[in-house]
């Protein structure tokens, strides 16, 4: 990965992290009316339905290869949307957030192959931890089922990258966003099917799911799968270490939620390692490539994915025939 790639790739994260958790603490309310099911189906169906009208991705040229990464995509959605909604019905969004990011931040540990990111890794989880502890002390009823719930979010959220990183290799273009995420509010649709009266009974409620949907899915997904072709795994991972300090800022913005001291300097402690991280982002040249979302259209790569798809490589004299 070139270098000038990872400033754009850390604004995307910013920019995903943001949208995505003013979209959450927005559906916090809606959680009580209609349950963390029908939430997460109904945003990831809306998204799904906008992100289909921009892509219009071409699946009946898909190979076996390219489904099964928009299936474990899809799979990857659904529990990570479901068991966070689920969690955060329980316990705050900072709390949820800041349990959930220990599948990213276990992830990151796993990939690195440097000191430094080691390193950060280490100095984010303690700020993080005790961020956690903060807020799970000003908690007056912690609700064991919801950090359970949080921790499910967090294996999930660890096998969303890994998923991610299938996909890039296997699709251009982002087409494989609106149908992962198409399956992924299926699958979980049954879940939130009891809530369906409910909202039958409040159709305004529709607006601010719209909302939610573009808010916490559509564009905070796309911004990452962006970042997910230009960043090493572990950084994209360490990276991801900014959205419990997001969440802290949108609760306490939106929620009204009571951000002490301890919490803030937490957060920029968390700051501090993720564009510690970032800026020690190897070149392309030092990076290996086992640990790489890759994107890069040039002649090797296309003769590397050709080998792998058993096709001719892209070129403008023999056009891919399948496109996303």
């Amino acid at each position: 990965m070139a270098p000038s790639r990872t400033p754009s790739a850390v604004l995307m994260i910013v920019g995903s992290c943001i949208s995505l958790q003013l979209g959450s603490a927005i559906a916090t309310p809606l959680l009580a009316h209609f349950g963390a099911g029908l939430i997460t189906s109904l945003r990831l169906l809306l998204a799904a339905a906008i992100l289909m009208t921009v892509h219009r991705p071409r699946v009946f040229g898909w190979d076996h290869r390219q489904w099964t990464s928009a299936v474990l995509f899809a799979v990857a959605f659904a529990g990570m949307n479901g068991f966070f909604f689920a969690a955060i019905a329980r316990i705050p969004l900072g709390v949820a957030v800041t349990i959930e990011f220990a599948g990213p931040l276990v992830l990151a540990a796993a990939l690195s192959r440097r000191q430094r990111d080691l390193g950060c890794v280490v100095v984010a989880a303690a700020a993080i931890v005790a961020l956690s502890w903060d807020s799970a002390k000003s908690a007056v009823h912690p609700d064991l089922l919801g950090v359970v719930f949080a921790l499910i979010a967090a294996c999930f959220w660890a096998f969303y990258i890994l998923a991610g990183k299938y996909a890039t290799g296997q699709l251009s273009g982002q087409g494989v966003l609106p149908i992962s995420m198409f399956i992924g509010a299926i699958a979980v649709l049954p879940f939130g099917v009891p809530a369906l009266p409910a909202l039958a009974g409040e159709p305004e409620k529709l607006f601010p799911l719209l909302g939610v949907a573009v808010l916490s899915s559509m564009l905070p997904y796309s911004l990452e799968f962006a970042a997910m072709r230009r960043l090493s795994a572990q950084t994209f991972g360490v990276l991801l270490s900014l959205e419990p300090v997001v969440a802290g800022l949108a609760g306490w913005l939106v929620l009204h939620q009571d951000l002490g001291w301890l919490r803030a300097l937490a957060m920029l402690v968390v700051v501090a390692a993720s564009v510690t991280s970032a800026l020690s982002q190897p070149s392309a040249a030092s990076e290996p490539d086992s640990g790489t979302f890759d994107s890069d259209p040039g002649p090797k790569n296309a003769e590397r994915r050709a080998a792998q798809h058993g096709s001719e490589p892209r070129t403008k004299a023999n056009p891919v025939s399948v496109s996303v």
